[in-house]
């Protein structure tokens, strides 16, 4: 038996010494500056081992089987030249590179700053009803993920049709989405692009240290002053989008003696107009970090920003509009006093502080905590043709008198096609549209001296503004605490959780912005008396009935005011696990939501039911994900993610018409989200590539709209007349489609690339729909105890239509080449198609086929109707676009521009549209469209810009 015991002690003696660890390690800097660079891939080429560095730029691979012999180390860095050290493994030593230097890329640094700048001027056309992903992503390794952010932006493309709402934006491990929409407000932190550099961006579901994320992928911008490269940059940018210059200058430190660090940004966008007529820019953008290194592991970091910007606003418009004016025309201005002068502008002017503290409890625990304080306000202005005068008769009694046309330009009764709308020859007026195409052609903008002689006029007869700039406002003041832990438990396993909360309090009202000459503008709803008879019109016409018939100045609320506070709790956790072959992640979050609404009116429509506090809804929500990363080898992945959450309705699809009542959407709920993708890895030294497909189910969605329409004369509204907000709720949808990018390094200076989409965007059920309106008289025809209409089955037909937003395909062939004496140009083709209009759910609703008597109309034809409501696919179009640059390096300077013009060709192109709802009936629909002149109420599109530049100077030292 001593011999059996000698003989297994004397095996395992022999087989830990002949399976001892082989250890490589070494530290990567900044070759100009000797700083360390955190979060660098190091890998063994042509295998499945690679790691990153940390936040000192260390890295160890420290394994029994990493490979023996001659191999390559490589060094990967968004912003530096890829470096490829060879060296000697042998088994069972330990290998120190020391230190590893790599140099900045001062060609892709121009490629940086670019697609940050042209994402901006994207993210702010949010006229639009498809939402643009592409400020979300940024350049990066990934081929597909460059292309969706650089060239397939311009045509408001949606990776995988996800709107940005499920995608998370963080500062600093902050969550940045607003909860209103869920959306991201790029605006509030635009123009500070030197300081966005630092960005870690997570595709997909998969795992992040910080949050659990969204379907979009999240992106965390570190804003920390120790992180900046030392040195400081001016830079200088022409350009005929949305600005037509700009201006930055910025400064960091770096990490100094006594443990400070510094960082300054200021700029300025500016442009009297952008490519789209009367479209003025005016933005400024101030930035400040300060760290202190309290010790070897505590640090404490403050950041504030602030970037107030205001600019012209545009809209969608109908074809005969388009062919008579271009895809430039803007409706929106008019001249007054010899300059340009928008209706309708958006104003952001919300400061952010953030205090950030970073612990390194252990050299394998790490403790981030932060606080955030956000507040100001967003603001919207438009015409309000509302304004009314209080008339008193011999008897006693009162009315209100006044009212105004509408006064855009592109209304109707304004157009060609509204003079020729009778099919009879005789009735038909050439001459007056002749007349009005004359006009709208020659000029065609909004008319200013004709708003002031109005006012004029009604003040002169004793009355108040009959026209205004009303400005709806939007005041948040919003409280973020959050604390992330990030611990490695051993060399495979690695442990992130986080707590997080958020308290808003938004103001929402209208404020009187410009009286346009008048002296007052008496807060009533003059409508009121066309609409509700019998009843009290003192009251019912009142925005608030305790301060009746009140008389507004500039710069006071009126109409509609109301608070809503919000809070959210999230706690979230996440195991991450690396191993030889696999690698794999589990993660869970569990939130709380809770809204409540406070009217500060008491709306005269809705007494009893608009003033204090209404009902606290309340939303417990969780999710689970989980993924994987097979290594067939080192140059073949299989990655696997999946998950499936729920998340709180936001704000916005919470409340049937906030601005007037406490009423919630009936039947609310959380959505529900389930998604997987599939992805297959190639990387070579020559060639990367990536294959993907996905499918994504979402449920119980919810969709607000506003509009007027005018065929619902069947529930009490005289002429059927009414400004409804329509809701839907339970909504299906499926994402499903595949996306590839490719690109090969043919020659040490030439790269070819390609990149495409294919997906399926569709509904997948029929949901609920009904209206609301302060024009509906509860409890009277068809209209409930709580003011909702609805349909026969209470259904719209969605199901198989396609989701609006941007092509489902989109398809990329390009090349770069870089020259080794710093320049560098490239040229994309890129085609898109199965793009698709923004559908009424109105008309797909049993309302559409039903007469004022609930029956069936009596010509209704079920073909023909089919044609009438199938739904509207863009044109295919391609685009070409041309980048380029050039960097010189002077002493410790850089010096250096980049430039790229988009659509080349000047391809006219539909980024988007909407089906209108104004006629929502087969018999008037069915009139409308047959018009040999041209629908009165045909689809509105947004158009893609024609040939564009930007170009961006630079000096860096």
């Amino acid at each position: 038996m001593k011999k059996v015991y000698f003989f297994l002690t004397f095996l395992c003696c022999s087989i830990v010494a002949f399976a001892q660890q082989t250890t490589i390690k070494g530290k990567v800097v900044d070759a100009s500056n000797n700083e360390a660079l955190p979060n660098t891939q190091v890998s063994i080429e042509n295998t499945i081992f690679s790691v990153d560095t940390d936040a000192e730029g260390n890295f160890n691979f420290n394994t029994f089987s990493v490979p023996l012999g001659e191999q390559i180390i490589t060094l990967e860095k968004q912003g530096y030249i890829k470096r490829r050290y060879p060296v000697i493994i042998n088994e069972g030593e330990a290998l120190d590179l020391d230190v590893l230097e790599m140099e900045a890329d001062i060609n892709e640094e121009n490629f940086q700053i670019g697609t940050i700048s042209l994402s901006d001027n994207e993210l702010s056309s949010d006229e639009s009803t498809a939402d643009n992903m592409s400020g979300l992503l940024q350049a990066s390794k990934d081929v597909f993920l460059n292309a969706a952010s650089f060239d397939f932006s311009a045509t408001f493309f949606r990776p995988r049709g996800y709107d940005n709402e499920n995608g998370k934006v963080l500062i600093n491990g902050i969550e940045m989405n607003k909860q209103y929409d869920g959306r991201p407000q790029w605006s509030s932190w635009g123009g500070l692009n030197d300081a966005q550099r630092n960005q870690e961006f997570t595709m997909g579901l998969k795992a992040n240290e910080y949050t659990f994320g969204g379907l979009s992928g999240t992106n965390n911008i570190v804003m920390r002053a120790s992180q900046y490269r030392e040195g400081g940059r001016v830079s200088y940018a022409a350009a005929n989008r949305s600005y037509t210059g700009r201006v930055m200058a910025s400064y960091n430190t770096g990490l100094m003696q006594g443990g400070w660090a510094f960082s300054f940004l200021a700029s300025r966008r500016f442009g009297e107009e952008g490519f789209t007529e009367g479209t003025s820019y005016d933005a400024n953008s101030f930035f400040a970090s300060v760290e202190k290194q309290l010790s070897e592991k505590h640090s404490l970091n403050f950041t504030g920003f602030f970037t107030p910007n205001r600019r012209g606003k545009s809209t969608a418009i109908t074809e005969e509009v388009k062919e008579l004016k271009g895809i430039d025309y803007n409706p929106n201005w008019g001249y007054l006093d010899g300059d340009k002068r928008n209706a309708r502008h958006k104003e952001i002017a919300e400061p952010v502080l953030m205090l950030n503290h970073y612990w390194d409890i252990s050299n394998k625990t790490k403790l981030n905590t932060n606080v955030a304080y956000q507040f100001g306000k967003i603001g919207n202005t438009r015409i309000d043709n509302g304004g009314t005068k209080l008339v008193e008769t011999t008897d006693g009694q009162t009315y209100y008198a006044g009212g105004a046309s509408n006064p855009s330009p592109i209304y109707y009764q304004n157009l060609p096609s509204y003079h020729l709308r009778y099919t009879d020859l005789t009735a038909a007026n050439y001459q007056a549209a002749y007349l009005a195409r004359e006009e709208f052609q020659n000029d065609g903008q909004l008319d200013w001296n004709a708003l002031y002689e109005a006012n004029t006029i009604a003040v002169r007869n004793g009355g108040n503004s009959i026209y205004a700039i009303q400005e709806d406002r939007q005041d948040d003041t919003q409280f973020t605490a959050n604390t992330i832990l990030t611990s490695d438990i051993n060399e495979n396993i690695t442990f992130n959780s986080s707590l997080n909360y958020r308290h808003l309090k938004s103001e929402y009202f209208a404020e009187l912005n410009d009286l346009l000459g008048g002296t007052g503008y008496l807060d009533v709803d003059f409508f009121a008396e066309e609409t509700q008879e019998d009843t009290d019109i003192d009251n019912i016409a009142q925005s608030d009935v305790n301060n009746p018939n009140r008389i507004v100045q500039e710069g006071e609320r009126y109409k509609y005011n109301y608070e809503i506070e919000a809070n959210v709790a999230t706690a979230f956790a996440q195991a991450q696990f690396k191993y030889n072959k696999v690698d794999f992640y589990v993660a869970g979050n569990l939130s709380n939501t809770t809204y409540q609404r406070t009217g500060l009116y008491e709306n005269g429509y809705f007494m009893g039911n608009s003033f204090g506090k209404g009902e606290k809804l309340d939303f417990t929500n969780y999710g689970a994900k989980a993924g994987a990363t097979y290594k067939i080898t080192g140059r073949h992945l299989l990655d696997l993610n999946t998950g499936y959450y729920t998340t709180a309705p936001s704000i916005r699809n919470s409340y049937s018409n906030a601005r007037q009542n406490h009423n919630t959407v009936a039947g609310l709920e959380s959505e529900k989200v389930q998604s997987v993708d599939l992805s297959y890895i190639f990387r070579t030294p020559t060639i990367k590539a990536r294959l993907t497909g996905f499918y994504t189910q979402f449920q119980d969605g919810t969709d607000i709209g506003f509009y007027f329409t005018q065929d619902l004369s069947g529930f009490g509204i005289d002429e059927g007349d009414a400004f409804v907000q329509e809701i839907v709720n339970g909504i299906d949808r499926r994402n499903m489609g595949a996306e590839f990018g490719i690109e090969a390094q043919v020659t040490p200076t030439i790269k070819l690339k390609a990149a495409g989409s294919i997906g399926q965007y569709v509904y997948t059920n029929n949901p609920d729909i009904y209206l609301t309106s302060d024009d509906f008289i509860p409890n009277t025809n068809q209209v409930n105890a709580n003011g909702e209409v609805r349909f026969g089955d209470g259904k719209t037909n969605l199901k198989d239509y396609h989701v609006a937003g941007g092509p489902e395909r989109a398809l990329q062939f390009g090349f770069e080449y870089r020259d080794p004496n710093y320049w560098w140009v490239g040229a994309t083709s890129n085609y898109f198609s199965n793009a698709y209009i923004d559908i009424s759910a109105l008309n797909r609703s049993s309302n559409f086929a039903r007469d004022y008597d609930g029956l069936l109309i009596n010509d209704y034809d079920a073909d023909n109707a089919r044609n009438l409501l199938e739904q509207e696919q863009f044109d295919d179009y391609m685009l070409f676009n041309i980048v380029g640059g050039k960097s010189w390096r002077i002493d410790d300077y850089y010096i250096g521009f980049f430039a790229t013009i988009n659509n080349v060709f000047n391809q006219e192109y539909k980024t988007g549209g909407f089906e209108q709802s104004r006629n929502s009936n087969y018999t008037n629909l069915n009139e409308d469209q047959s018009r040999e002149n041209g629908s009165l109420f045909g689809n509105r599109y947004f158009y893609g810009y024609g040939t564009t530049y930007y170009l961006n100077l630079y000096i860096r030292f």
